[in-house]
């Protein structure tokens, strides 16, 4: 796990509880975690959405997730972080459900062509609609 502390991240963490941390800050088992963290930092640094505003809509993912079978081992917090990102730039109107769809459409082509071990990049054929 690595571990990052930003200085924006101070009162990001102390605002939203349940975030996996140590003693330096918060933990990441993927470095798209972390990523999708500093996404979330990001965007509320834009005035996208206030820390109460993303911790409720983050406790309403995660309780989504509980009330359909999530385990709560602690294993998808970061799945539920990035469920909760995609919700909130949508209803915000900073993207649509239908452009995430897409990403998530071309990001699966990309990997299933992409060689194990290989850096995983976007290509316009990637966005192609299948037949």
């Amino acid at each position: 796990m690595m571990s990052m502390r930003p200085p924006a991240a101070a009162g990001f963490t102390d605002a939203v509880p349940g975030i996996p941390r140590d003693a330096a800050g918060p933990v990441f088992r993927e470095p798209w975690e972390a990523q999708a963290f500093a996404l979330a930092l990001a965007l509320h640094q834009r005035g996208v959405f206030s820390w109460p505003e993303w911790a409720a809509a983050l406790g309403a993912e995660i309780k989504r997730a509980q009330a359909a079978g999530d385990p709560d081992t602690g294993a998808t917090y970061y799945h539920h972080w990035l469920a909760t990102l995609e919700r909130l730039v949508a209803d915000k109107g900073v993207t649509d459900r239908a452009a995430l769809r897409r990403y998530h459409d071309a990001w699966g082509q990309a990997a299933a062509r992409t060689p194990h071990g290989a850096p995983i990049e976007l290509a316009a054929e990637d966005f192609q609609a299948e037949g």
